[in-house]
């Protein structure tokens, strides 16, 4: 028999493969974009590219919002709401992911997302777009650490600097189109725009990664392990640094006892 020639199935040589396939190219395993990942990469990577729009344009608006809305002595708030409350978030994002999978943080974090976005965006006093911007740093917060674990559960070892990339990729593309954007939006539409029209856009993308998300990467980590218990510690100690940091920007504020 010649070399060239295919051997029976039963015999010690493979088949050759077929050229073109990925059978014939050891070296690659695999992308982010590949058809059992594309949906998921694209959802969440938009996720992020919306909530860094966000964080990025807001600053362009928060100006005229200020102003509108007679809260120039609260500016700062505004912008530290969202941090404080993010921090808190973060670290019951983390918890709750152990516990039963990113699933439920992420939905429960865009949700809170979108639902502070539209608070801002409808608000007639200071206060309560305060208040909103604080509920958007908490759902952040939360989504931020469970796209975390969706990366890390859903996606190979390899696979995932690519995605985190994407992660950071996104934080820049904003920085530099969001307050041009932002800054358009607010001269011909009005600020609130800036706000009420997020949470739309987030549709799209979270229909593309829940299922996926579900498929792959809900419930906790080892289905067989006891559920973890909640650090009610360390929660403590997170909301007593969300707190803190609200104190000292009230503090630097007021610039009084």
């Amino acid at each position: 028999m010649s070399a060239l020639e295919p051997r029976d199935a039963g015999t010690d040589a493979a088949v050759t493969p077929a050229p073109g396939t990925r059978a014939d190219r050891p070296g690659d395993r695999g992308s982010v974009l590949d058809p059992a990942h594309r949906a998921l990469s694209i959802g969440i990577v938009s996720v992020v590219l919306l909530i860094a729009f966000e964080a990025t344009a807001v600053g362009t608006a928060m100006p005229v919002a200020a102003r509108e809305l007679n809260g120039v002595s609260v500016y700062a708030f505004a912008f530290s709401a969202y941090f404080t409350t993010s921090l808190f978030g973060m670290v019951l994002a983390g918890q709750w992911s152990d516990r039963n999978g990113p699933l439920a943080p992420l939905a429960a974090g865009m949700s809170a997302f979108a639902a502070g976005l539209l608070l801002s965006g409808t608000a007639g006093v200071m206060g309560m777009f305060v208040l909103g911007r604080a509920v958007q740093g908490f759902g952040g917060g939360l989504v931020i650490v469970a796209l975390y674990v969706v990366v890390s559960r859903a996606y190979d070892e390899h696979l995932r600097p690519a995605i985190m990339a994407a992660f950071a990729a996104s934080w820049v593309v904003p920085s530099v189109v969001g307050p041009l954007a932002s800054g358009t939006i607010t001269e011909h539409l009005g600020w609130r725009w800036v706000f009420v029209g997020i949470p739309v856009l987030v549709v799209l993308p979270l229909a593309l990664a829940l299922p996926a998300i579900r498929r792959t990467a809900s419930g906790p980590a080892d289905p067989e392990a006891p559920v973890a218990p909640w650090d009610r510690r360390r929660i403590r100690l997170a909301l007593g640094i969300s707190a803190g940091a609200g104190l000292l920007q009230y503090a630097g504020q007021e610039l009084r006892w």
